[in-house]
């Protein structure tokens, strides 16, 4: 039996499993950080605590006792903080979304130089930083004292990694230099090792979810319900939609449609604590109003960080159950509204994040988008595709492609018709509602 290690740094916590060779969790370990937003425009951590601090310790719970061959972590992208010789966090860790990375352009990471400008505002913040690294970097120097990523990481940095090496010119635009920047590996060759296990460059959150969600025929649709909300339509065919962003699906000639919505977990927890968690369900599908849930703007489709929650059509017999429930409902109206928007022929939904160990959210999602729930077996699904690149780290298995076999389905959840019925006319309400928003009505 081969053990191998993967790490998930989530906005709220680090995640750790420890799987044999059948993908078997035989340990698992969540380390929880906050995720700080002074502002709503503004989205970081405490880099030090949450990418150096927290990774660490979940290593070390997470592999008590076992013989583990490699490690490989997996994070966010973009994110960035200045560093020093130690690899301790000089400025906050800035996040995907942050006023800091820039206006608004609607494109992914790989095209949007988001990332670039997280390096100019480090660079002002710190200007003799040892280095400015993502957390993949972090992690990794955390880990095993060498501060690296792999390439797949580097890419979404474009233009400062110009997709073979950085980029000096860029680079000293924004006030760094190349020697300030991670070491880029390719492949998924071993940067160090930890306690005598291999260390892997790291990967990309997202990424290592698909890999072994089972997601991967014409018709699937992966919902990773997390801090953030993303959606993911499989697609036979490239297709580019406005608002939406189009990338390469692991499985060879399919493509994947849709992106990242603020309307997952950050929304609803906060939902949560505005109602003082509220259990009792909704009774009646007539009777929940609707909710734009973009406390902090939103992502794709809309690309627009002024958008602010409002909440529609409130009466005298709504109570915090049917609030709750129309908080929850705003998540599925969004992965709706994305595979709308994408033409996609959905069959059914791939479910993974630990949102899918709220009820709730996964019923909710069943009701509003009309479609069966498969809730996978092993919540934290970037640390399980991370702890299968570690195997091919440790040399156990030649490529990432055969990570599919560790596709399990917990359970299926199917929309009940009544609250299905009265889901998709408040859902019309809500496309109304969101684009006389976009139109600025």
């Amino acid at each position: 039996m081969t053990v191998t290690v993967g790490l998930d740094i989530g906005t709220t916590s680090v995640k750790a499993v420890a799987v044999d060779d059948d993908g078997s969790v035989l340990a698992r370990a969540r380390v929880v950080h906050q995720v700080r937003s002074p502002e709503p425009d503004r989205f970081e951590h405490d880099a030090d605590r949450a990418w150096r601090r927290n990774v660490r310790a979940a290593y070390r719970e997470v592999s008590a006792g076992l013989d583990v061959a490699a490690v490989n972590v997996a994070a966010f992208v973009p994110s960035l903080c200045a560093v020093d010789r130690r690899g301790r966090a000089l400025t906050p860790g800035l996040l995907y979304g942050d006023v800091r990375g820039g206006p608004v352009t609607g494109k992914s990471p790989a095209e949007s130089g988001e990332l670039l400008q997280f390096l100019r505002w480090c660079a002002r913040q710190a200007p003799q930083a040892h280095g400015y690294w993502p957390a993949q970097a972090v992690a990794n120097h955390a880990l095993c004292g060498i501060g690296a990523i792999d390439a797949v990481v580097a890419i979404t940095t474009h233009p400062l990694y110009d997709y073979t090496a950085w980029d000096p010119a860029v680079a000293a635009e924004a006030g760094a230099s190349v020697q300030q920047l991670p070491r880029v590996v390719a492949g998924n060759e071993a940067i160090g090792s930890v306690g005598g296990a291999l260390v892997g460059p790291g990967t990309v959150d997202a990424l290592a979810e698909q890999l072994v969600a089972g997601a991967d025929h014409d018709g699937d649709v992966l919902v990773i319900l997390g801090t953030t909300l993303i959606t993911w339509a499989v697609l036979p065919d490239w297709r580019e939609v406005p608002g939406l962003w189009s990338v390469p699906h692991t499985a060879p000639g399919k493509t994947l449609v849709g992106g990242p919505s603020n309307a997952g977990g950050l929304f609803l927890d906060w939902a949560d604590r505005l109602l003082v968690r509220s259990r009792e369900p909704a009774q009646h599908p007539e009777r929940v109003p609707v909710w734009l849930p973009y406390v902090r703007g939103e992502r794709t489709p809309l690309h627009d960080p002024s958008r602010r929650a409002s909440l529609h059509d409130l009466d005298l017999t709504h109570g915090p159950a049917e609030l709750r429930r129309a908080a929850f409902e705003a998540s599925g109206f969004v992965v709706r509204h994305h595979l709308e928007l994408a033409g996609a022929r959905a069959r059914r939904i791939v479910a993974t994040g630990g949102g899918t160990r709220v009820g709730l959210w996964v019923q909710s999602l069943a009701d509003c988008t009309g479609l069966p729930v498969d809730v996978v077996a092993v919540p934290e699904g970037g640390a399980l595709g991370a702890a299968f690149l570690a195997r091919v780290t440790a040399g156990v298995e030649e490529s990432a492609a055969g990570a599919g076999r560790w596709a399990r389905v917990a359970r299926r959840v199917e929309p009940h018709r009544a609250w299905t019925e009265a889901a998709d006319r408040r859902y019309r309400r809500f496309v109304e509602l969101t684009e006389a928003g976009r139109a600025g009505g």
